[in-house]
């Protein structure tokens, strides 16, 4: 058991001293300016070792956001006795934006404002980042049942998140400050998320 512990945790360094590396790489020169092999040997690994980790180019960046891919799945499926789907997505949520968590966008670090700079801006990562979501939506669907109706709610849960997390990555962009823009931010999400529950397909608690 130890020694699978201890493989396990090797792997996971691995994963993200090669992802940082890469990372750190593409902020200074750009995404299409670095090459893998660059990226292999900075990392001090050999470029097939890197493939095995990382079987694409972007999926050096979009490690850092792994492990939010099954995140509102994780809190649907462990929500308390009697909260409705929407409310525990909305206090996690909520309970994100007070920490200032990097995923609700709310967050004006310089270091993660050139993450999401080089995401957002680098066409594609933004089209690998699509397929998250997709995996992300998949999860949730799952826990809600499966068929249609499931797909949809969470389809829609999804890209509410996505959208109030992108409305508050804009807002520091253009250089607010996170104490401006966090009673928005809250407002905003109560609000949409408030509708969202009245607006899930029948059948979907």
């Amino acid at each position: 058991m130890s020694e699978i512990g201890l493989r396990e945790r090797k792997k996971r360094r691995m994963y993200e001293t090669v992802s940082e590396v890469a990372i750190r790489l593409f902020l200074e020169k750009g995404f299409d300016a670095v090459s893998v092999a660059e990226v292999a040997a900075a990392a001090e690994i050999s470029k097939p070792t890197l493939f095995r980790y990382f079987p694409a180019k972007e999926d050096l960046v979009l490690h850092r956001i792994a492990d939010h891919e099954d995140e509102t799945a994780r809190v649907v499926a462990g929500r308390a006795e009697g909260e409705s789907v929407v409310g525990a997505v909305r206090a996690r949520f909520l309970d994100g934006l007070a920490r200032r968590d990097p995923v609700t966008g709310l967050n004006d670090n310089p270091n993660v404002l050139a993450f999401y700079r080089l995401l957002y801006g680098t066409p594609s990562l933004v089209a690998r980042l699509y397929g998250h979501l997709e995996r992300a939506e998949a999860a949730l669907a799952e826990v809600l049942g499966g068929g249609l109706d499931a797909r949809v709610a969470a389809g829609q849960i999804v890209a509410v998140r996505r959208v109030l997390a992108e409305e508050n990555w804009r807002r520091m962009e253009r250089g607010e400050r996170v104490e401006e823009v966090e009673g928005d931010a809250v407002v905003a999400a109560e609000r949409v998320f408030g509708r969202l529950e009245g607006a899930l397909p029948v059948g979907v608690a």
